[in-house]
């Protein structure tokens, strides 16, 4: 009776059948060298040029003329009508002109809480669109030296297989596959690096851009508050 139940512990205990099956699965897929990683780093390095163009031409499509606003809200500073600039508003392209008009025409209508309410939300959603798809661009520059590692581990690893096979001329081969990995790595930090820049570049001209939006939509609201009726 204990013998038998022994025996059947010990069978129940047997080592799964899968290891080697994913050892040998894994040995595959490193041994298919870090040529494909290269073609990912190149692909990511188009995609980032890609974005990078695409904000700029958004910032730059996106400004309003800073002479025709800062006149156009100079003079309702100055006493003009709120119709007046509002209409001027409507007529110019560009987040601070959008984040204005937003401001104003709630003022007209409720005040100047309502006018601050309505600067903040538009502030926001111009804040968003600013910021679109520009988290690419970080991803990329954290990753890709990862990525690039990656490259390089794979390709060692295949020149020591290599090695294994080939034992005359084992070192030359060794040699030159660890070379062509390290170009992995080198391409990973070259990826990186401009992405990096890119990204930080891009952060802080939407952080002036918040700043100015900030400026005007004070100015703003200085004169939305001497509108406001007294004990209001």
């Amino acid at each position: 009776m204990t013998g038998s139940g022994f025996s059947g512990g010990l069978g129940a205990r047997a080592p799964p059948e899968e290891s080697p099956l994913i050892q040998e699965q894994l040995n595959n897929f490193a041994l298919l060298g870090a040529e494909w990683v290269l073609y990912v780093l190149v692909a990511l390095s188009v995609l980032c040029v890609v974005i990078a163009f695409d904000r700029l031409v958004y910032g730059l499509t996106s400004r309003t003329p800073e002479v025709s606003l800062m006149g156009a809200l100079q003079a309702y500073l100055d006493g003009g009508s709120a119709s007046t600039l509002l209409a001027a508003l409507k007529n110019m392209k560009g987040a601070e002109a959008r984040v204005l008009s937003a401001g104003l025409e709630a003022g007209i209508r409720g005040g100047a809480a309502s006018a601050r309410a309505a600067l903040d939300g538009t502030t926001t959603n111009e804040r968003a669109k600013m910021d679109q798809r520009l988290i690419v661009l970080g991803t990329v520059g954290s990753n890709a030296p990862f990525v690039g590692l990656l490259g390089t581990v794979i390709g060692i690893i295949q020149a020591f297989h290599d090695l294994a096979l080939d034992s005359e001329e084992g070192a030359t081969a060794v040699m030159a596959g660890i070379s062509e990995a390290l170009v992995a790595t080198a391409v990973g930090l070259l990826v990186a690096i401009p992405a990096v820049v890119m990204y930080n570049w891009f952060q802080r001209t939407i952080k002036g851009r918040l700043s100015r939006l900030a400026y005007l939509s004070d100015m703003l609201m200085s004169r939305l508050h001497d509108r406001q009726p007294a004990g209001s």
